[in-house]
Parts: structure tokens; sequence; C-alpha cells
């Protein structure tokens, strides 16, 4: 397959897109954050190492998110491992290194506890593990909390999209069946993770509490001022 054809999955009724580049063992295979999509500019840096390296490559886009179909509204943490896992098994063989940006990072470690025979390693950017429980939720002020709760979402601005963030019930409550920073969480693979001092998403402090629950004895933290 040429690289940079856009092609696509069906998977829980919805159309998943993806990029796939054939190469070496391990398949390199990147998941993105909250709202984003496999156009964006690490995705992209990672397309183009892998191109010149001859690694084997994975991208996609989440239901609801970039050129795959679905609402947004519709997506949940199951439903995005859910998009995750049959990407992982439709479209790769052999070892995995998942690379997780913010959201990705907390479904790479999903999807490493779902796969373990298969993920080799994880690389995990600004890791925003457990994010609607720990960021998110605590962030609305008790009105928006119980608004949310009654009415089922909640519409909030965005720094990256002249379209609000909605916020669902269901996104919160299914956010809370997927925790991994509350146990330790066992992983025989190599694990690196790179955040920012000054993240305004996801802070510094968030991605050291996770370090602790990793139970493996290859982790390594790079801080980037």
């Amino acid at each position: 397959m040429a690289f940079g054809q856009i092609e696509s999955l069906e998977h829980n009724g919805a159309r998943i897109a993806y990029e796939r580049l054939a190469g070496a063992e391990p398949t390199f295979v990147w998941l993105g954050g909250f709202k984003s999509d496999m156009a964006g500019t690490k995705a992209q840096t990672l397309a183009d190492w892998a191109n010149r390296s001859g690694q084997a490559f994975v991208r996609f886009d989440y239901s609801g998110h970039g050129v795959s179909g679905g609402a947004f509204e519709d997506g949940s943490i199951s439903r995005w491992l859910g998009d995750t896992l049959a990407v992982l098994d439709q479209l790769t063989t052999g070892p995995l290194v998942l690379v997780g940006s913010s959201m990705g990072g907390w479904l790479a470690l999903l999807a490493a506890r779902a796969r373990p025979e298969r993920v080799a390693g994880l690389l995990l950017i600004a890791p925003a593990a457990d994010f609607t429980e720990r960021l998110m939720w605590p962030s609305f002020s008790p009105e928006q909390q119980a608004r949310l709760m009654a009415e089922g979402r909640l519409e909030l601005p965005s720094a990256y999209s002249p379209e609000p963030n909605v916020i669902t019930r269901e996104m919160i409550e299914d956010g809370r069946r997927h925790l991994v920073m509350d146990a330790p969480f066992p992983f025989d693979g190599m694990v690196r993770i790179l955040a920012g001092g000054e993240d305004p998403d996801v802070p510094l402090d968030h991605v050291l509490a996770l370090l602790p629950v990793l139970r493996t004895k290859d982790v390594v933290l790079h801080r980037i001022p």
C-alpha cells in the first residue's frame, strides 16, 4: 500500500480512517489526543521518521475525530479503545510500539493491558491517563457538574477550535470504568515518557503521578522545560 493513501475499516458502525506503511518490525502505532487527528504535527513527524527509516507504521482517527465517521458526542474511552484494538487486530502483526499523545497515552496503556502479548513498548507524550476524572471533572464548577449530570452534556469553549468541546455524562461515567492510576499497572516492555514543564493541558505533576503506578523495570521520563 502506498504511504499517504487513506483507507478505512468498519468498526462499531463507524468508518475508521487510517494510513499504513509497511516496513520493519516492530510496528509503531500513533494514538492521538482528545479531538486531535492523524494529520497533526506530532503524527506527521512520526510518519516522516518511519518513512525515512523503513519502519512499519500505522496512524488513524478515532470515531468522531478527523476524517473518520461517527459523531464526537457518541465517543467515550470504551469506544475509542475499541477503535484502537480494532486497528491493532486488523491492520498489524507482530510486536508493537504504541505512541500515545495526551488522551492517546491513556488509550495506549489500556491497549497494552488488553494486548500484553503484542505491545513491546510505549512512548507516551504528555500522557493524560484518567484525565476525565483527574483533570476534567475537578475543573468543572459545582454548577457545571450538576448541569452535566442532569442534562447529560456540557458545552465548553475550546482553545484549539471555534467549535465548543461537548462533554457528555457518558464520557465521564465511562472514564471511571477505565482508570489506571489508582492501582499498580504491570507492563513488561520499555516505557519512555515525554513531558513538558509548562504544558497547560497535562500538567507535569499529573505525569509524575503516573510513574509510581507503572510496574516495569525500564521506564525513563524526559522532562522538556
